[in-house]
């Protein structure tokens, strides 16, 4: 998502607190850390919702994320996201370390800081290590996550359901859908968007959908790559959906024909992925036109017209 308050989430917090002092992050570096010095702060660029910086120390660096106007609800969703990516020990990720509290508002995130390469990342390397967190990262309560979380600064809603059909309907789809009318008074896009869901089935049928853990928020600017070549991701919006839905970004995420063969050597292509592909991409386009205006909503009013001529709805 090129560049909130968030709803819903769970009281899971599997990253505990930190204790509330001046500078809960210095004391978290200095002590669980293992760091008895840092020697710089610096900031890093790239964010448009939260401020980063590197701590530079003598027992190595980490990054830091803040962001004075919100709780750590955010933070906490972002952490358990990278926590179950970096579990599949399958593509790159930063590792989450700490979730706080600021002592004057806000939060922080505490994660791994990763050195990136002079290279984006190598594209047939990069289909092949997420097909592998695709097949690695499996749910067995369905689709959905065990926190709501954000895509942007969009609310995500991730609550279990064991039809990803229906899933995607109202939580992803539906759900940016009333966004869209609530904010502009669209009531044109709604009324066609909410057609489409409810006519939406066919373009389903004859696949096996399976709960695989995706990144969420698959573009250039949340792709790069270690000083070994190693494809990274990061600022992850995860939940537990059909694989394809994961290629809803790359209008803007560069994905060559190297990236697609190598994917699909682990994750085989399924019947009808080149006509559920649009479908995937109107969520980012929905988003996009609910975050930046009116710039995006021809792409999605298009691609909602087309569906409605194929499926005769």
């Amino acid at each position: 998502m090129p560049c909130g308050r968030r709803l819903g989430f769970t009281k899971s917090r599997p990253f505990a607190m930190a204790a509330l002092s001046d500078d809960p992050i210095q004391e978290w570096i200095l002590t669980e850390g293992k760091a008895t010095q840092i020697t710089r702060i610096r900031p890093i660029g790239g964010g448009c919702i939260n401020l980063a910086n590197c701590y530079d120390t003598d027992a190595g660096s980490f990054f830091v994320k803040t962001n004075r106007s919100i709780g750590p609800s955010m933070f906490e969703a972002e952490a358990i996201g990278l926590g179950a990516m970096y579990e599949t020990g399958t593509i790159r990720v930063p590792k989450p370390f700490k979730v706080g509290s600021l002592r004057n508002n806000g939060s922080y995130i505490i994660m791994e800081f990763i050195e990136f390469g002079a290279s984006r990342s190598n594209q047939s390397m990069l289909g092949r290590k997420l097909a592998e967190m695709h097949k690695a990262g499996k749910s067995e309560k369905g689709f959905g996550f065990p926190v709501d979380n954000t895509i942007g600064s969009t609310p995500q809603i991730n609550t279990w359901c064991s039809d990803w059909i229906q899933f995607y309907g109202e939580h992803r789809l539906g759900y940016q859908l009333k966004l869209a009318q609530d904010q502009y008074g669209d009531l044109t896009i709604y009324q066609k968007g909410q057609r489409l869901i409810k006519n939406m089935a066919p373009l389903f049928e004859n696949i096996v959908i399976e709960p695989c853990l995706l990144h969420g928020d698959l573009w250039s600017g949340n792709i790069s790559s270690d000083k070994n070549g190693e494809p990274v991701i990061l600022d992850p919006a995860c939940y537990y959906g059909h694989n394809e839905a994961e290629f809803g970004m790359s209008w803007c995420a560069g994905f060559g024909g190297s990236f697609y063969s190598s994917y699909f050597e682990v994750m085989p292509k399924q019947p009808g992925f080149e006509k559920r592909r649009d479908l995937y991409m109107l969520y980012h386009y929905l988003n996009h036109y609910n975050l930046f205006g009116s710039g995006y909503r021809s792409s999605a009013m298009t691609i909602i017209d087309d569906y409605l001529r194929m499926l005769n709805a």
